[in-house]
């Protein structure tokens, strides 16, 4: 009897566990995000054996199979850059022509520039407020620069005089479409796609009704790409991760560690201000719209990219959030693009920090040009890794800080620019909600 009921008690543990397997294997199968969550430890844990820390590999074969690893990486990350600007044009010119008016059309456009403008002016408050009170730069003295690896730095543009303003302004509409889809150009292309779609609406229905046919059906064909493309997403974060940490050991965060902390406190304090909005303002749950959101958290998180993640962000923003697709057509793209408060808030620490090791005071002359600078910097900048950088170079020739600094800190900018992505993609993900809210 005794030795019936322990099988019968092993029978059921044995169910059970079997039972919570299928349960989990069925979570992992059905959810994208837990799926990059697991490649995105994995690959942290492998490319922490593959580094320098450990030393099981020599730096040359490290570097050869973390390059080998990161293939589907690059794959992936190619495959969806090949869709964005054919996704942008489509999209937008869709949620233009969903638009019942052109005074409509005005009250969004002018609601979003307001709102971006805004947004971004407080998240560079933030981090000048945090870069002042946390004074980072005094962990770091002034002799580290000349320990820093020989870095090739980007150049940055010529601040613009005013008798060059109005002739840069009037080259933002582009003279050759084609051109500035070759050189990467996003906000020409923006603008042309913008006033092409202003135009169509315009039309009689009969004489528009076949160009948005096609429009609608190009934006199917990269949706069904970005399907695709997802598949492989678990994978290339596997991979991407792998080679970012196999490139960096703990020696890297070294002297760092309170400008690494200033950024992330600061990119916390802003999601704070996006779920302040999403609570106070748009009358929702911020914890639930977290959970809506984790997605295209992770795989920006991954990818250092939001263009990449442009497509999963609509998609996001459509069926999960509930906003009406010709606001999330209309907002994210524009968003990708000129509305990257992640980065603004990282150029101003960044800036501040180095301004300190230097020995250079800044006034409030030069934190008002600085703000202007970021701003002004940041619209049309695609939403590409690496490119806080140029931004940056831009912002501390503004203010008059050495470029050498930048040498100092781009040991760890892979790392914080993964994380100001994430806050980027909930920018524009916040931003929808609030337009579809207030604009009917």
């Amino acid at each position: 009897m005794a030795l019936k009921k322990m099988k019968s008690l092993n029978f059921i543990k044995n169910s059970s566990i079997k039972q919570r397997a299928e349960q989990i294997g069925t979570l992992v199968k059905t959810r994208l995000w837990l799926k990059v969550l697991i490649g995105l430890v994995f690959g942290v844990l492998f490319g922490f054996l593959l580094g320098p820390a450990v030393g099981i590999f020599s730096p040359e074969a490290a570097l050869v199979i973390s390059e080998w690893v990161a293939l589907p990486g690059y794959v992936f990350l190619s495959v969806i850059q090949m869709i964005v600007i054919p996704l942008i044009f489509a999209s937008i010119i869709k949620g233009i022509s969903s638009c019942e008016s052109i005074s409509q059309l005005k009250k969004t456009g002018l609601t979003i520039v307001i709102y971006f403008v805004i947004t971004t002016t407080i998240a560079i408050t933030i981090g000048l407020l945090l870069a002042y009170a946390l004074n980072p730069g005094q962990y770091v003295g002034a002799d580290a620069l000349s320990q820093t690896p020989n870095e090739e730095i980007t150049q940055p543009q010529e601040l613009p005089t005013a008798e060059k303003l109005p002739t840069m302004i009037s080259e933002l509409i582009p003279t050759n479409v084609i051109g500035s889809i070759l050189r990467g150009e996003m906000l020409p292309i923006i603008i042309f796609t913008l006033i092409f779609g202003v135009a169509l609406i315009n039309l009689k229905k009969k004489q528009a009704k076949p160009l948005l046919e096609v429009l609608s059906s190009l934006q199917d064909v990269c949706i069904m790409i970005v399907k695709y493309a997802m598949f492989l997403a678990p994978i290339a974060v596997f991979g991407l991760m792998t080679k970012v940490t196999s490139q960096f050991g703990l020696s890297t965060l070294t002297g760092l560690g309170m400008y690494i902390l200033c950024v992330i406190l600061g990119l916390l304090c802003l999601l704070v201000v996006y779920m302040l909005i999403i609570g106070l303002i748009i009358k929702q749950n911020p914890f639930t719209f977290l959970k809506n959101v984790r997605e295209p958290q992770l795989l920006a998180f991954s990818t250092s990219s939001s263009a990449v993640v442009m497509p999963l962000s609509i998609r996001t923003a459509e069926e999960k959030l509930k906003v009406r697709p010709s606001i999330a057509q209309f907002i994210i793209p524009i968003g990708v693009t000129i509305n990257m408060d992640g980065t603004a808030l990282y150029q101003a620490i960044a800036t501040v920090f180095l301004a300190q090791i230097f020995g250079i005071n800044l006034g409030f002359s030069a934190l008002l040009l600085l703000i202007v600078t970021i701003v002004a910097a940041s619209i049309g900048t695609p939403g590409t890794p690496g490119v806080g950088i140029i931004i940056l170079s831009m912002a501390l020739t503004a203010v008059g800080v050495p470029l050498s600094g930048i040498a100092l800190i781009l040991g760890v900018d892979r790392i914080l620019d993964m994380l100001r992505t994430l806050v980027n993609v909930t920018g524009d993900l916040t931003a929808s909600l609030f337009i579809n809210k207030f604009i009917k």
